[in-house]
Order: C-alpha cells, then structure tokens, then sequence
C-alpha cells in the first residue's frame, strides 16, 4: 500500500468525525460512537491489529476517561457548590461598583474573571459565567457572548488545573515508548512534559498579552454608536497592563510549578492587581465608554433571558468568604506538586491496570487523590462547612454536576478509546506504523520544513471539531509529534504549538458558542458570533506558527528526542 493510501486510510476517522460534526452537524454524542466503530474496523481489517489490541485499547482508554470525568465533576462541582451557596453572587457583586467604562468592565470580567474561572474550571464555563454577568450590568447579549468566547483562547491550555496538558497531552501521546526513549537519552517523561509545558506558557504570553486590547476593540467597533475600533484604542494602555497581569504571572507559575497553575493563579493574581488599579483610575481613560440606549439596541443584539443580579439580602457573604474556596483551591494544589512528601502520600492511592489483556505497552492508572478533581471535591466538602450550606443545597449542586458529567462524559466514553486505538495501533500483523506515524510521514514528505507555520492551525481545527482542547491533544499530539520527528525538529515545541493552537480553536468551537449564547437566550444566532470570532482564531493560530517557526529555526529550540 501506498505511503498516500495508507495517510488515507489513517486520517479517515478524523475527517468522519469532521463531516458528521460540521457538514451533517451531528451532535457529538451520536458522531463520535459511529467514528470509535469505524477507528476500530481500520485497526482491525486495514492496520491488521488483533481483536484483543483493539480491546485493550478501549479499555485503557476507559480508564483515562474515567480520571478525566473526575476532573470535570471536581471542577463542575465546586463552581455550583458556589452557587447555591451565594458565592458566585458575591463575586459577581463585586464588580459592579469598579468602573462605569464598559471596555474596562468586559476587561476585568471577561478577560481576568473569565481567565481564573477557565483556570478553575474549564470546559467552556468562563464564557457561560461571564456572560449572563455581563447582561446582568448592561451588555447587550450578542456583545457578552462576543466577550465570553474571546476569553476561549489564552487561558484554555491550562484550563480545568491543566487538564488539556495534564490529560490531552499525556493521554494523546505514546508515553510508554517516548518515556523509554527520553530514559535512554538520560531526560525523563516528566522534564519532557515540563518542556512542552513551558513553551506553552511562554507562546500564549507573547500571542495573548493583546487579547484584552482586541477584545475592547471589537466590543466598540461592532457594539459601540459610532462603530470605531479607535474607541477601543483609546484603552490601549489599561489593556496591555491587564494582558500582562495575567501573563506574566502566568509564565511564572507554568515554568516554576507545571500545568496545572498558570491560567488559576495568573487569573487570580491578575484580577487582584488590575480591580485594585481601576478602582484607583490607574491607566483608565479619561473618557468614559458606554453603549447607546438600550431602546436603540437592534433586535439581533437582544437574548430573551432577562438578567439580574441576584437579591444578596437573603445570604449576605463578603468577598473574602466568596473567594476562598479558590484560593484554597490554589494553595492545595501547590502544596500536593510541590512537597515530595505530600505528593507521595496523595499518589498512594492508586488505581493501575498494567499490560491491559496481556497486550505489551496498553497501560493506565488513576490517582484519584492526587488529580485535581479529588482537590477540588475535598475544597467543595470544606466550602460546605464554610458557607454555611443546608444539605439540600449540596445535594442540587451534585444532581446539577453529575448532569453535565452524563453528557461530557458519553462522548468521551467513544472519543478517548478511538484515540488509544490509533496511537496503539503500531503493534500489528502487517508491521505498519502507527496511524498517526503514517498520517506524519506523508505530510512531513508533502509540507516539508514549513510545517511549524501550519501545525497551530491543526490543533485549531481539532477543537473545532471537538469543541474542546483536551480531546484536540488526545487526537493530534502524537500525529503532531511524530511530523516534528520524521521532519528532524522538536517535537516538543510541535506539541506545544499544538497546545496553543487547540486552545485559540475554543473561539471557534461551536458547542462553546451554543453554550454561551444559551445562557442569554441567544440560540439560533450563533453563526453571527462565529463570524467574528474568526478573525481573532486567525490572529492567533498564525502568529503561535511565527513564533514556532522562529523558536526551531532561529533561536536552535530543541529537546532530548531530536534525531533519535
């Protein structure tokens, strides 16, 4: 077979799942268990793979999908168990008094609100927060969708305590060979990963530090009377001071302590500094920006869910108590990666199927006190205490979570084992590569040394199709790193642009944009907000190439496997 055919043959379940979603729009709960039946057919007729590889496969993909969905629910969970509880209210009280300038308002809110939120929980939740907030304090429902989907980019690689790096990434890629690999090369898969880490943070600081600034433009420019993108510019100097509250700390925090910190603490750290200097005019615009009347809105503009800010009488919270959950959040998390004593003692409980089915190599283990979502469940046990709740009021916000869990969770069920099967897939009879090698081989003979340009946008595309960073990673990172590595460049700094540019893909991601506009009744004009949502998506896929072609090709980035 053809090296062209068999590139087919490999890319087919892909591009199923890229028909189905986007040409017949499938929901993804219905697509992805046709795509997981045709995957495991290709392994079995076309990779000539055994039925108990295949098997094997699922499995151990079963198993990841399980720790993923503990995450979700940890992350879901915490963030009702603070509704029901008058967290959220105070929080989002908080805001209202800070600045009557609306581009300053949709900074704070959307950007650093939205970036902790994406940090805490993931998921596409910052955008369905932030905007029934923003309506809530005078923005029309089209312009806080605009606003929560373009927070979908920066953050997003470490969303949900890193679970897009943490889970995508050591889940997408064939970690038993590639670990065996950087052992003999004296590295280790967890300065690998710390690698493709830090080269994430670092590409996302110098791509999204002007997200804030784009965001103020496109709010004046199709939302403001006069229509003017200079408008927006005036708040230039405001916007890259909030960019780079967040990214600064944020590089920090994703070099220093890992992938599960950057987006929750430089999110935190961010809001704390940039609500303190605009409640001080630190860098605001001497002329304040607002909306024309809301008589004058057009009837695109307007959702058909009223919202206001909910009645604080009834549970009065200060901020502090508001904010602790998170904070304890953080602090937790710190402690569990940083000291080697408390880390040993969480990852002690351990659940591993090693060699699943006999089959060499098909492996998998949840630590469920050590994954973000065990933290995170024990904060929302502490959180229960600390507020004050009735029983009544947790029990709705597990029945709320475990909702969300059900339909996350159906499609990852078919997702993550299609995946495993193609990494899994080079153990055959046949003697083939692997699917996502022979996908790699043939575009790296086709593309050539100008792939670092275009490998951004290939995660861009997964998260379009799959409306989520993690499963983009699981999907194409070992394709990704395979290309780097039959081109002789880092495959690191590949994966890494992978990363950044699955997370940019979140502003283009369909059911993120259905999701948001649901929260304000805006459903049926999402297309409209996709239309705009492009050209920042645009923005940022080439400019993460830029930066990947100058990081390999210039500045001599590389890592332990180049040339192995």
């Amino acid at each position: 077979m053809s090296n062209g055919l068999l590139a087919l043959f490999a890319f087919a379940p892909i591009l199923l799942a890229a028909v189905l979603l986007i040409g017949l729009r499938w929901p993804a709960s219905r697509a992805m268990p046709l795509v997981f039946l045709f995957t495991a057919a290709i392994g079995l007729f076309v990779w000539d793979m055994s039925f108990t590889r295949i098997i094997a496969s699922s499995l151990q993909g079963l198993v990841i999908t399980l720790g993923l969905l503990w995450i979700i629910f940890g992350a879901i969970l915490l963030l009702n168990t603070l509704k029901h509880s008058g967290g959220i209210t105070a929080i989002r009280a908080g805001f209202t008094t800070i600045s009557p300038d609306r581009r300053i308002q949709a900074i704070i809110i959307a950007w650093l609100f939205g970036c902790f939120i994406e940090g805490a929980s993931g998921f596409g939740t910052p955008a369905a927060i932030a905007a029934p907030l923003l309506v809530a304090i005078g923005f029309p429902a089209m312009a806080a969708v605009l606003m929560g989907m373009l927070v979908q980019s920066t953050p997003v690689s470490f969303g949900a305590v890193g679970t897009p790096i943490v889970v995508g990434v050591n889940s997408g890629l064939d970690t038993a060979t590639l670990g065996a690999q950087l052992v003999a090369q004296g590295a280790s898969w967890q300065a690998f990963l710390q690698q493709i880490t830090s080269s994430v943070a670092i590409t996302h600081a110098i791509v999204g530090t002007v997200m804030p600034l784009i965001m103020a433009m496109m709010l004046t420019r199709f939302f403001g009377k006069e229509k003017s993108w200079k408008a927006g510019f005036e708040v230039l100097p405001f916007a890259i001071f909030a960019g780079l509250a967040f990214t600064l700390p944020y590089v920090a925090t994703g070099v220093l302590l890992g992938p599960e910190f950057p987006s929750l603490l430089g999110g935190l750290i961010g809001l704390a500094i940039v609500t303190t200097a605009a409640r001080f005019n630190f860098l605001v615009p001497k002329t304040t920006w607002d909306f024309a009347n809301a008589k004058d809105w057009p009837a695109a503009w307007v959702g058909t869910v009223e919202m206001k800010l909910d009645d604080l009488a009834a549970r009065p919270m200060s901020a502090f108590r508001a904010w602790l959950p998170y904070v304890l959040v953080g602090a937790i998390l710190v402690i569990s990666r940083v000291f080697p004593e408390v880390t040993a003692a969480l990852k002690s409980v351990s659940m591993a199927f090693a060699n699943i089915l006999g089959e060499s190599g098909v492996s998998a283990s949840i630590e469920p006190l050590y994954l973000p979502g065990g933290i995170l469940v024990a904060v929302v046990l502490m959180t229960f205490f600390m507020h004050g709740m009735r029983a009544a009021e947790l029990k709705a916000a597990v029945k709320e979570s475990s909702g969300v869990l059900l339909s996350a969770g159906f499609v990852l069920l078919f997702t993550v084992p299609m995946v495993r099967i193609l990494i899994n897939s080079g153990v055959n009879a046949s003697d083939l590569p692997s699917m996502p090698i022979a996908m790699a081989r043939y575009v790296a003979d086709s593309v050539g040394g100008i792939y670092p340009l275009l490998a951004p946008s290939v995660g861009a595309l997964g998260a379009f199709i799959a409306g989520s960073n993690t499963v983009s990673n699981m999907m194409f990172s070992q394709f990704q790193f395979s290309v780097a590595h039959s081109l002789g460049i880092s495959g690191a700094m590949i994966v890494a642009v992978q990363a950044v540019g699955a997370a940019a893909g979140n502003m283009i991601a369909i059911h993120n944009v259905v999701a948001a506009s649901a929260t304000v009744g805006l459903l049926g004009r999402e297309g409209v907000t996709l239309r705009k949502t492009v050209w920042p998506t645009l923005y940022y896929v080439l400019f993460t190439g830029v930066i990947g072609m100058v990081a390999i090709y210039l500045m001599g980035v590389t890592d332990p496997l180049v040339g192995t």
